[in-house]
């Protein structure tokens, strides 16, 4: 499937761009975050970026008719990590940052109105959305496409089925009414492991209006991971050093009964022993303490964005007796997010990670666009619509849109 075009909305990095493939051009993509706009740039070049809040783009600024527009909309107020605080409404005075949201359905009714609605919707977020306030900030988002003519389903994707790093997300994806949906891409009840218990109580919360828009989603069967955690931690790595031995030793000191009983069988194990390690503070008889918690699993914890020494990623590599401690480095925090490794990460920790934590796992865009969005049906009009269409130019984005024979 070749040829098929896209809008990128909350673009960060250009993760979305990178899994969908050289087969679907990008037409539009906007980010207000400097250091992520500036990935973009970095990685993609900048004619097809805008950078600026989404609050001030507006239909005209958009090229041609695009046969998909993805949105990864801010998750701060949906995740368990948050405030809590939800979509909000559509108006100024009770919006949140993740009430952008609002900002990106008021862009595609412009669209609509100008007879460019996308074929295609796919709106990504952590699994908190499917809670938020009792199940409400879904059945609003869902309600809204409906509001927006699309019928839609979701699918709870996470990034393990293909890179040793556990990172549930939530795939909304939908649909115009005129796009064929073919048999075998739905099923008439949720399946396992796409459709999970969160994501069955959540769409029974939907009104009966905006169920009745609803489709179950058939990716087909999970494709199961290759790698570990420890096939991708380098004993020479880029970007991080190793710490001193006192300094592993103070880590090492900070732990727990429990995982300094791990650290032993991990010395016992005879083999090289790759594992995650964190600082959290937690509650002791003593009050709170910082603690340093180990985990030797295959898979690493979700990759987050540091706001501090506590969030920042450790690895913890013991080979016998030998017990090793560093940060994670952001070439390996590429690996674990699935990039290319010619992808270019901004050359700060802080900002590498910045990147890295607020973006999509590639192979799971890459998933999603092989079994779902390649074999959507958009009808032989809207592909020819498609290349005719003109559009209102405004600066610095516009050129027309060539006529093809």
């Amino acid at each position: 499937m070749t040829g098929r075009t896209f809008y990128e909305f909350f673009a960060g990095g250009g993760m979305a761009r990178a899994g969908l493939g050289s087969g679907w051009r990008c037409l539009f993509a906007n980010d207000i975050d400097p250091v992520k706009a500036a990935a973009y740039e970095t990685n993609w070049g900048a004619s097809d970026l805008r950078r600026g809040d989404i609050g001030d783009v507006r239909a005209a600024h958009l090229p041609g008719l695009a046969d998909l527009a993805w949105a990864s909309f801010p998750c701060q107020d949906l995740s368990l990590a948050g405030n809590g605080l939800g979509l909000g409404t559509d108006t100024n005075g009770s919006r949140t940052r993740s009430g952008s949201f609002w900002a990106f359905t008021r862009i595609v009714r412009e669209l609509a109105d100008d007879q460019r609605a996308p074929g295609t919707i796919v709106l990504e977020n952590v699994v908190g959305m499917l809670t938020g306030n009792e199940g409400r900030d879904f059945a609003t988002v869902g309600r809204a496409l409906a509001d927006l003519g699309y019928r839609f389903g979701a699918i709870v994707l996470d990034a393990n089925h293909f890179v040793p790093q556990s990172r549930p997300r939530v795939f909304v994806i939908a649909v115009r009414r005129f796009g064929r949906v073919p048999p075998e891409l739905r099923v008439d009840a949720p399946v396992r492991p796409w459709h999970p218990d969160v994501l069955v109580r959540a769409v029974q919360g939907l009104d009966r209006r905006t169920a009745d828009r609803w489709i179950w989603w058939n990716p087909g069967a999970a494709p199961t991971r290759t790698s570990a955690l420890s096939d991708l931690i380098s004993d020479r790595p880029t970007g991080v050093v190793w710490n001193l031995a006192d300094e592993t030793a103070k880590l090492v000191a900070m732990m727990s009964d429990l995982n300094l009983k791990r650290l032993q069988e991990a010395k016992r194990a005879g083999r090289r022993m790759v594992g995650s390690l964190h600082l959290r503070t937690r509650a002791t008889p003593h009050g709170r303490k910082l603690r340093a918690e180990i985990n030797f699993a295959p898979t690493a914890g979700c990759l987050r964005t540091p706001k501090g020494g506590c969030s920042r990623a450790r690895v913890i590599v013991v080979e016998g007796r030998r017990v090793r401690t560093r940060l994670l480095s952001p070439e390996e925090g590429g690996r674990l997010m699935g990039l290319p490794e010619d992808y270019r990460l901004p050359g700060h920790y802080e900002l590498a990670f910045q990147v890295l934590g607020d973006g999509l796992a590639v192979p799971a865009v890459a998933f999603l666009r092989e079994r779902i969005l390649d074999r959507i049906d958009l009808p032989a009009r809207w592909r020819r619509d498609a290349a005719w269409t003109r559009y209102r130019a405004v600066e610095p984005f516009g050129q027309p849109m060539p006529e093809m024979a």
